[in-house]
């Protein structure tokens, strides 16, 4: 794991970073939570799912926002600034890879929100995992279709309403053509995943490749054989 810094004509992003020695090997960024609840790249559950990725031969991103921790760059309430360093995250990562032909979004809480949004304008994203992604009750509607496949995780103690509101969205998107979205539940955890993060890193551990696996892949020049 590497520290890195990554410039874009207004901001400069601290992040982490594991460069798989398999060649050709699949991309992922990670996204943290909200940065006014003083969340960073070092999230627990965004560093288990770090562990869960490099695991299975990914190389693997995260970084903090702009205004967390060593990133530097102004926070305009007015602009989507969170999309903004997730799109110079992704240039990054994929700049480094020329070769592979996978690559991912994966985040948790408003990291969630901002990495579906990501896979709406960037279509050579072909997965993606959201954990909690109603965690400040975001407004999904966007996603219509769905261009990729990919999981839904949720925590049980947010709530019953933001656990119905994620199983729905899950059901919605799985409804697609093409896509297939697997729903993880997690109805004794909390937002941390307190006593939960091996059971999260087990179950992501073993989904991940099926949707990798899935049909939607059969057409791309990689078929990811080391997973």
């Amino acid at each position: 794991m590497s520290e890195v810094f990554i410039s874009s004509f207004d901001s400069r992003l601290e992040g982490r970073y594991h460069q798989s020695s398999m060649e050709g090997a699949p991309l992922v960024i990670l996204l943290h939570p909200e940065p006014k609840l003083r969340e960073t790249m070092n999230n627990k559950v965004v560093y288990t799912l770090y562990q869960t990725f490099v695991s299975l031969g990914f190389s693997v991103l995260r970084f903090n926002f702009r205004g967390v921790g060593k990133s530097t760059g102004e926070v305009n309430p007015e602009e989507n600034w969170q999309l903004s360093d997730a799109i110079t995250a992704l240039d990054w990562i994929q700049a480094k890879n020329l070769e592979s032909t996978v690559c991912w979004v994966a985040g948790v809480g408003q990291g969630s929100f901002v990495g579906m949004q990501l896979l709406m304008r960037r279509p050579e994203l072909s997965g993606f995992v959201s954990v909690s992604p109603y965690s400040h009750s975001a407004d999904y509607s966007f996603l219509v279709p769905c261009p990729a496949s990919g999981i839904i995780v949720q925590d049980g103690k947010s709530g019953p309403e933001i656990e119905a509101q994620s199983r729905t969205l899950a059901e919605r998107l799985n409804a697609q053509k093409h896509v297939k979205v697997d729903y993880l539940s997690f109805p004794e955890a909390d937002i941390q995943y307190t006593h939960y993060l091996k059971p999260l890193y087990d179950a992501l551990k073993e989904k991940i490749p099926e949707v990798l696996k899935h049909k939607a892949y059969k057409n791309r020049k990689s078929s990811v054989p080391f997973i």
